[in-house]
This record gives structure tokens, C-alpha cells and sequence, in this order.
């Protein structure tokens, strides 16, 4: 399965990964997961938002057991965001049919879509739209560089835009997600540990900056008749970092864009996104608003009009607390060993769905903490590990 996965939307120079939502890579990926649940004898749909689903049993029963992840990547990303939930999810499918486990609930892997938002600027828009926190007049405004709205985008690939909506009755027949995701950082590396329970989910939100000058000439425009937009905006990112470091949270300007973007001009327009999260809101609070006042500060300074927009926001997950707790008894029945909890600044569907019903997360761990990049990592055996850990998972839940 992984190998069959690893060339799609695969980028020749940066060696990276392009699976952007409703885009041909994203096509070839889907049609992946179609095959290996048609494959299994599972029975395969896709929900109104585009969701993938592959059952083992009849779903109408309720009281599901649901795992998956998700297929899309950020812009040139690595291999194994999202990608290891939904291949470690068919194999420990795999692994308890091996193990002949009979189950007494039914199972269900799920490929959620457009998880990144590196499309439409929205993360998680597939589970989003499920749960009835992304409005279907909201979700018909996002577009994406090219002017394309998420509508027309869904339309091309095959699917009907006018379908999406909250799905109330799917989710309720769900009776717990468990998400396996490769760790976005460093922790299980440092405690030896090859996998992990998440705790909960920092909040993170997404601001965009839009810094206004006036364009001008490069050459022949003195120093102090400039209105120049990309000195408060350099000045803001290097403030960004300071609020971090101070709050113990991260603060990261990561996307910008240049109107007139010529090398011999001035800049008119330098618009810049913020991302920013914190391992609790008060200390979120403190790093934004923070970067705001000093952003203001520098653009009063220069003479630039400023507007901030706070485009996307999740507050703090706690993952169900109940079924963490199993998990953890679960993995732990046949050893002595506990299992690592661990909170994580990224954002995921479970986090998105654990408003709507119980959800819980596996690491698998990752040596160099690298993310959303190539050099993204997680070794076979670690991998191996988590696959193993999710069967046990499953088996203890749908077997109850």
C-alpha cells in the first residue's frame, strides 16, 4: 500500500508532496482508497462532503468504531501526514481478520477531505463541514490562488457542491474515531517511546495582515519618501517570534504575498499570514495580541495602513477523557509499560469531530520531529508498531 501511494502527487524537484483538494493527485488518491477498501470486501461510499468511507458491517447499526485520517498534503509535504492513518488503518484491518477477531460493532476507515486547507486556506474543511462548523454559504466563498471556488473545484472532480452540508446522521452513528497520525515533533523520540496518546490539541488560529504603502520606484525614490509596506511586515514577523518565545508558544509568519512584486518597485500591498498556537488561550491571547500591537506600532511608523483579519480559529481539544483512558488500559493490558500522553500543537479531523462525538489520537513516532516537509519521517518498525497498536485498539472497542 505505501509503495503504491509514494509517487502521487509527487513533486520532481522538491521531492515533496502536492495532493491539493479536488486536484488530479487528490483524484488518483481517492481511487487509491476506493480500491483498497473494494479490495477488502468493504462497503465503499462517499458522504455529501466528499468523505470517503470503507464499512465492515452495517453502519445503520450504530454505535460505530471509526478510524482514518486523511490523504491531502500542504504544499510540498512529506509522505507520512495523513498517509500513515489511512494505510495503518487497512492493515490493522488486515491484521485482526488475520486474528479472526469477530466484531460486535461496526467498523468503518474514513478518508476525510481537503484536511490541509492548502487549497482554500481552511484546514479541515471535509470534517468540518460534517460536524456543521463550516456553513454551507461559508465553504461556497472559499477559493483558492487561481479565483476557483471550492463549488467549481468539487464540480470538476465529479461531485455535487449543492449536497454539502452538516451530516448529523452520519456522524450519530458513530460511537468513537480514533485517528493514528505520524508525531509532529519530538517527544516520543526523546522518551524512547514508539507510540503515543494524545492528550489534547493546543488552540490555533490563522490571521492574515495586509500591510497598505505606496508603490514607487526603487531606484529614484529617496529613503525617507517611502511608505514602504514590507519594513512594518518584517519588523512584525521578527516581533512574532519575540511574543513566542516570551509565552512559550509558537508564533509563525509562513505565507506572504507582494503586489506589486517587481524587484525594482516599492511595495504597495505586502499581505501575510499568521500562524500562531499556544498550549492554553490565554497564553495564545497574549503572543496575537501582542504581534497586533507591535504591528501597529511599526505600521503608524511608516506611515502604512493596516487591517487584520482573523481567518480561521479552534479552541483548545480535549480529546474524550473516557476513551483516552481506554486506550491507554488497552494498550497497556499485556505489559507493564504505560503508554506516553502527550498534547500536540497541530490541528486534526479528530480534534475538529471531538465536539460531535468521542474521538481519540495515536503517535507513531517521529526521530527527527521534522513535519509538513520532504524530510518527514517515521521508521518501518515504528510504523509496524502503530499498526499493531491501532488493531489493539480496534479490537477492544468493537469487540465490546
Amino acid at each position: 500500500m505505501w509503495r503504491e501511494l509514494l509517487p502521487i502527487g509527487r513533486h520532481a524537484d522538491s521531492h515533496g508532496y502536492r495532493r491539493f483538494a479536488w486536484t488530479g493527485a487528490d483524484t488518483e488518491c481517492r481511487a487509491w482508497f476506493r480500491t483498497q477498501a473494494e479490495d477488502r470486501g468493504l462497503a465503499y461510499e462517499v458522504d455529501r462532503n466528499g468523505n470517503q468511507w470503507a464499512w465492515l458491517g452495517d453502519p445503520a447499526a450504530g454505535d460505530a468504531v471509526v478510524t482514518g485520517s486523511h490523504l491531502d498534503s500542504v504544499p510540498d509535504g512529506g509522505a507520512f501526514d495523513g498517509p500513515l492513518g489511512v494505510v495503518s488503518s487497512f492493515a490493522a484491518l488486515d491484521e485482526l481478520r488475520a486474528r479472526r477477531v469477530e466484531f460486535t460493532k461496526p467498523l468503518a476507515i474514513v478518508n476525510f477531505g481537503d484536511e490541509e486547507g492548502a487549497r482554500f486556506g481552511l484546514a479541515c474543511v471535509g470534517s468540518r463541514l460534517a460536524s456543521g462548523q463550516l456553513t454551507v454559504e461559508q465553504a461556497h466563498r472559499l477559493t483558492d490562488g487561481d479565483g476557483i471556488t471550492l463549488p467549481r473545484a468539487m464540480e470538476a472532480a465529479g461531485y455535487d457542491p449543492d449536497a454539502i452540508g452538516a451530516d448529523p446522521e452520519r456522524l450519530g452513528r458513530v460511537g468513537a474515531f480514533v485517528e493514528l497520525h505520524v508525531e509532529q515533533g519530538r517527544a516520543l523520540d526523546i522518551s524512547g517511546d514508539r507510540v503515543g496518546i494524545a492528550s489534547a490539541i493546543w488552540p490555533h488560529g490563522r490571521w492574515r495582515f495586509d500591510f497598505r504603502g505606496e508603490a514607487n520606484h526603487a531606484g529614484t525614490t529617496r529613503l525617507v519618501d517611502r511608505h514602504d509596506p514590507m519594513l512594518s511586515y518584517a519588523e512584525t514577523v521578527l516581533a512574532a517570534r519575540r511574543e513566542a518565545e516570551l509565552a512559550g508558544a509558537v508564533a509563525t509568519f509562513g505565507k506572504i504575498s507582494v503586489e506589486p512584486n517587481g524587484v525594482n518597485a516599492i511595495p504597495s500591498l505586502v499581505r501575510g499570514w499568521l500562524d500562531s498556537r499556544a498550549a492554553d488561550q490565554a497564553s495564545l491571547d497574549q503572543v496575537v495580541g501582542g504581534i497586533e500591537k507591535a504591528a501597529r506600532a511599526y505600521a503608524d511608523a511608516h506611515g502604512i495602513a493596516l487591517d487584520i483579519v482573523r481567518e480561521s480559529f479552534t479552541p483548545v481539544v480535549e480529546f474524550d477523557h473516557a476513551l483516552r483512558d481506554e486506550l491507554a488500559r488497552i494498550l497497556g493490558r499485556d505489559s507493564e509499560l504505560s503508554v506516553p500522553v502527550l498534547g500536540t500543537g497541530a490541528g486534526h479531523d479528530a480534534g475538529i469531530l471531538s465536539g460531535t462525538i468521542p474521538t481519540a489520537m495515536l503517535f507513531v513516532r517521529n526521530p527527527t520531529g521534522v513535519s509538513h516537509s520532504p524530510a518527514e519521517f517515521a521508521a518501518e518498525d515504528d510504523c509496524a508498531a502503530g499498526v499493531l497498536a491501532l488493531a489493539d485498539v480496534l479490537e477492544g472497542l468493537a469487540t465490546t
